[in-house]
């Protein structure tokens, strides 16, 4: 049995665009590139021909990724309200030793995405605010463990 990947609605719309985008649009680019190289003569000294056959590679290993993540999908309700924090929640924390406050919602590893405030569920901080409620303070296991209050 395949292991589930968790993404939330958002994530797995995400994805069905850029597989949309990588079949219908960067994979056509990629055969007129390749048309183009092969027009110019020798292949064997072709630069433009390589390198449009390693585009050809990536973007199709990224439609069968991604094909592969969306046919295993497990989508996640995001959470706006409840007690237990889970995946889809969206958290605001305080660390203990700073002060500072940050806003995370918590996803699954495929959305993870910390410039864009998503933690994934096995990171240290996602593990540590699984299944916690708002109040508690809960320790970040890492090589320099820190203390964050739920807020």
């Amino acid at each position: 049995m395949q292991e589930k990947i968790q993404l939330t609605k958002e994530g797995y719309e995400a994805l069905q665009a850029e597989l949309r985008d990588l079949i219908d649009n960067q994979r056509e680019e990629n055969k007129i590139q390749l048309v183009e190289a092969r027009n110019q003569g020798d292949l064997s000294e072709n630069a433009d021909y390589d390198a449009a056959r390693a585009r050809q590679a990536e973007i199709e290993g990224r439609i069968l990724e991604i094909e592969h993540m969306l046919n295993n999908a497990q989508i996640i309700e995001e959470k706006k309200r409840g007690k237990k924090i889970g995946l889809g929640s969206t958290v605001t924390i305080k660390r203990l030793d700073t002060g500072e406050k940050f806003t995370y919602m918590i996803t699954g590893t495929t959305e993870a995405n910390p410039l864009e405030n998503k933690i994934s569920n096995v990171s240290p901080l996602g593990e540590a605010l699984i299944g916690q409620e708002k109040g508690a303070v809960v320790t970040v296991k890492c090589k320099k463990e820190y203390q964050v209050e739920i807020l």
